[in-house]
């Protein structure tokens, strides 16, 4: 439902970014799913085989698999190219619109330690599990929806394994996540290209440190067959910040001929997931394996921006409706083993779409998506190399009769975000890993 005191299109825009790099959108809304370049390369089936440090992140049951020191460090390379097509009848109607910027890396590091004498693991990593930029040019014709938004988002994920028998391992952990977020909206839909320090904005700023936990378990019951399963709690943000209205040309805000800021909290429940897979070895040279993997998004159905005054005629409490949906990823990859230490890899990912037709953000703009993706390793008694490849693509959507997810003010018309959305994309995972 809609309220004429609502403000701003939030759409989750996340632009993740750990060590001064950045994160553009992925798949399943805002997960940034791949986090290592082997388990990429199987279509990130890894939960029933995990044996590597990433297993910190896909099942940390894993990690009892390995022998003393681990180190694996990684970087995930993208090439995002969504774009928009705006529908019959618009001013803009037959022109493609594209994101401002495409290119993103994000790193991922892992470590973990096996004792000696106890059956027992331990491990961390640091790595982005969350994450977008996106920043569409103010002609679109949904400026007034949205424009563009950022988060910096990290994980700090300490974990410990137990081997309870020789072929059952369990695992949890805490997971230590800090973000930092700013969106941007039109307070109307007309833009002064030619003139950009005139276009009026709502905006909202903000960080935060929140805490939750991740469990795995991994269960061999043959030596040809092994299933894993792991659980990743919500982790809720309070993020405390400002606002800032700026209208130098009143239309929709008189009285903010100048930016004024405002003091104001936004809270974000970000999604739990869970995760189940089963790996079949028929020999050791073969390893094929099966994921399905379930985000809670409907934990993101609403929100809202609280201000600690009333900027009339901004409302001080802005509602925000996301309308989010839990969606499944279904993954399947084979892994081929050689004698000399290479392991060449294939996959495929199917993502279901999150966001509804409703209160569609081109922000988000999610779309049932498919990845294929293949890859070559090395791996031998102290060192590791993976390098992967990564294609996805969806076909188009057109959405029609979706409404903004706020209204800035009560004298604005209702703008939707109706037209034709697409989706490609290009990948390139490097990881590897010393053994000591």
């Amino acid at each position: 439902m809609i309220a004429k005191s609502k403000v701003f299109k939030l759409g989750l825009i996340i632009k993740v970014a750990s060590f001064s790099f950045q994160a553009t959108i992925q798949a399943n809304g805002l997960r940034v799913v791949s986090q290592d370049a082997f388990a990429a390369a199987r279509g990130e089936a890894f939960v029933a085989t995990a044996d590597n440090p990433s297993a910190i992140h896909y099942n940390p049951a894993g990690l009892t698999q390995l022998d003393g020191h681990n180190f694996r460090a990684g970087t995930y390379g993208l090439y995002l190219d969504p774009t928009f097509q705006p529908p019959a009848g618009s001013p803009n109607e037959g022109q493609t619109f594209r994101i401002e910027r495409n290119e993103t890396v994000i790193p991922q590091l892992y470590y973990s330690y096996s004792l000696d004498d106890i059956p027992l693991s331990v491990g961390l990593g640091v790595y982005v599990p969350y994450g977008a930029e996106v920043a569409w040019p103010q002609d679109t014709g949904f400026r007034a929806v949205a424009i563009s938004g950022e988060l910096t988002y990290l994980r700090f994920n300490p974990v410990i394994a137990y081997e309870v028998t020789s072929n059952f391992s369990i695992a949890g952990g805490l997971m230590l996540d800090y973000g930092d977020i700013s969106l941007t909206q039109g307070l109307d839909n007309f833009n002064f290209p030619d003139s950009p320090e005139f276009n009026n904005l709502f905006a909202f700023s903000g960080d935060d440190w929140g805490l939750a936990y991740n469990i795995g378990a991994l269960w061999k019951p043959h030596e040809k067959l092994s299933i894993g399963a792991t659980f990743r709690s919500s982790t809720t943000l309070n993020f405390e910040g400002e606002t800032e209205i700026f209208d130098p040309i009143p239309t929709a805000a008189p009285g903010f001929a100048n930016p004024v800021f405002t003091p104001a909290s936004l809270e974000y429940e970000l999604p739990s997931t869970v995760a189940f897979g089963i790996s079949y070895r028929p020999t050791r040279k073969w390893n094929i394996e099966f994921n399905a993997d379930f985000t809670n998004w409907s934990s993101l159905d609403s929100t809202a921006i609280r201000q600690a005054v009333e900027p009339a005629p901004i409302a001080q409490d802005v509602d925000v409706n996301l309308g989010f949906r839990d969606s499944w990823i279904y993954k399947v990859g084979i892994t081929r083993y050689f004698e000399n230490g290479w392991r060449a890899s294939a996959g495929y990912v199917f993502n279901e779409n999150s966001v509804s037709d409703t209160f569609n953000s081109p922000l988000v703009a999610d779309l049932d998506r498919h990845f294929f993706t293949f890859g070559l390793g090395y791996e031998d008694q102290r060192c590791s190399l993976d390098v992967s490849y990564q294609f996805g693509f969806s076909p188009s959507r057109t959405v029609s009769g979706s409404l903004p997810s706020a209204l800035p003010t009560a004298n604005l018309g209702i703008q939707g975000a109706d037209g034709t959305f697409d989706f490609t994309s290009h990948a390139l995972l490097i990881s590897t890993g010393i053994k000591f």
